[in-house]
Order: C-alpha cells, then sequence, then structure tokens
C-alpha cells in the first residue's frame, strides 16, 4: 500500500492505471471498489466527479476520468 503525500502526476498516473485495471477486471462497481480497497484505496462520489482516495485516511490522489466513473 502507498500513501501519497503530494500530489504528484508520475503517482497519480500510477494510481490511475491501477484503478482502470482493476476496473477491467471487476464484474461490478461494488466488485471494483471491494478491489480497490484491497490496496488501500476508496472511491468517494462528490457532486463534481468521482475522487481516488486513499483508505482510511481519506486523503485524495486524484479525479477519476469520466469513462472510468462510469
Amino acid at each position: 500500500m502507498s500513501i501519497f503525500i503530494s500530489q504528484d502526476r508520475f503517482a497519480e498516473a500510477q494510481v490511475l492505471d491501477l484503478v482502470s485495471r482493476e476496473r477491467a477486471k471487476a464484474l461490478s462497481r461494488r466488485e471494483w471498489k471491494h478491489r480497490l480497497a484491497g490496496y488501500g484505496y476508496g472511491i468517494r462520489e462528490t457532486s463534481a466527479g468521482d475522487v481516488v482516495e486513499t483508505l482510511p485516511h481519506g486523503v485524495a490522489v486524484c479525479t477519476l476520468p469520466a469513462a472510468l466513473s462510469a
């Protein structure tokens, strides 16, 4: 598990890569969130869009592209 304190573009790219790979493997959004929790990440749904955050601290890592939020 990795915790990112600063907003690093390289780190965001790695997290988005992990999130997209896990989304491709998951059969449902619920399973996808459960798989991400195993890596220490969660998806928070906001009015501005979905945000990837660290668990259990809730530190925002990056926003999800609309294609992954569906």
